[in-house]
Parts: structure tokens; sequence; C-alpha cells
């Protein structure tokens, strides 16, 4: 009995409605398998990247700028400001980082947001000095939202759609099933709960975000 990862993508087109572009079944989430499945979803006909959220993962990042190089990268800012707990040296800090990280996600503008993060380096750089180095380089990667207008950037700027939409509903799936005798197995049953989860969205009146205007 082995582990295995499911990959899986959304996207925003151009009527601002989200879709399931795809979903793979590989033993590790390797820079390989990401590619491959990049690779697939750009076979199948996917264009016009031009904006790309996820997670700090080592095998996702190399194999999404080999493949969607001309697209800009937004680093989860929910699973940074996780990240920025673990490095936080104790728990007066820890308790802390996530409302100082707040001020930074939220700032008007990206030239805000970067004075910000250098007030909160400056901060930390005596009683924290690892934590200090970290978010000089870390957080700058979750800034890119910044580029986006700023009614557009809430939806943007984390993971979290697709983690509580896509991955949760799948856990929820498969840990009924425990054990599944091999990979296509598995693959069927959560394109199953990807393909219900994808109708649910298109059969929505209101899209996952409006280009045009201001979203409510």
């Amino acid at each position: 009995m082995r582990d295995a990862a499911v990959l899986s993508a959304v996207g925003v087109g151009p009527d601002g409605r989200r879709r399931v572009l795809g979903v793979s079944v590989a033993v590790f989430e390797a820079e390989v398998h990401w590619r491959a499945f990049l690779e697939d979803l750009v076979a199948r006909g996917m264009r016009g990247v031009q904006f790309v959220t996820s997670d700090d993962h080592a095998g996702l990042e190399a194999a999404r700028k080999a493949v969607l190089g001309g697209a800009v990268w937004q680093r989860c800012q929910f699973h940074l400001a996780q990240n920025a707990i673990h490095h936080a040296p104790n728990v007066q800090i820890r308790k802390c980082i996530g409302s100082q990280l707040r001020e930074i996600w939220n700032a008007k503008n990206l030239a805000t947001a970067e004075a910000e993060l250098k007030c909160l380096v400056e901060a930390h750089r005596k009683n924290a000095p690892e934590l200090a180095a970290w978010l000089e380089v870390a957080i700058p990667e979750g800034l890119a939202v910044f580029t986006l207008p700023e009614h557009h950037r809430k939806r943007m700027r984390t993971s979290n759609p697709i983690e509580r939409a896509v991955q949760q509903e799948l856990k929820r799936r498969t840990v009924k099933v425990r054990v599944f005798p091999n990979s296509a197995s598995l693959l069927r049953l959560v394109t199953a709960v990807l393909v219900e989860i994808d109708e649910t969205w298109q059969a929505s009146t209101q899209p996952y975000i409006n280009w045009n205007t201001p979203d409510a």
C-alpha cells in the first residue's frame, strides 16, 4: 500500500466562471508529474493563462516555470502566513505575525505593501533575525496580486477556493474508501467528484469574478 497525490487545476475563464481544468493521480508531487499534468492541459487546449495562484511547492514551481513561464505567479497568502508562524521563534511573535501580515495583504497598493513589509522586517531584525530574513525573501512572492485591479485581488490572492471547494471534497469522498486497488480506480472516483463540482459551478447564475465591474 502506498499514498498517492491527486493533482488538480481550476481556472477562471473570460466569462468569470470557474472551471475544473483537469486532474491527475501521481505517486509523488515531483516536477515530472506536475509538468506532465500541465503539458496535458496545454495539449487539450488550455490557452491564455495570465495569472497562477498556488502554494510554494518545488515540483509545481519548476513545472510552472517550464510550461507556463509567461504567467504571473502569486504565492498563496494563506499558506505564507502559516509558514511565517512556523518560522516565528516564540509564542509572542506567533500570536502577532498573522495580523502583521494582514496589514500587508490589505494594503491599498504595491508601494504601500512593500513599505509595510520593510517595516515588519526591520521590527523583527534583532529579536528574530531568521524570521526577518525569511520574510524579506518569501513575502514578496505573495504580492503579485497587486498587479491586478483592486476588486479582483480577494479572489486571486490565495489558493483557498480550490482547497475548500475541491481538495476538501476530494478528501471527504476518498477517505470513505480508504484503500483503492489501483491508481485508475482512484482517478475514476476523483474525476466523478470533480465533474459534479464543475456542473455545480456552471449552474450558478453568478460569476466567480466579474472582470468588468467591481465585485460586490
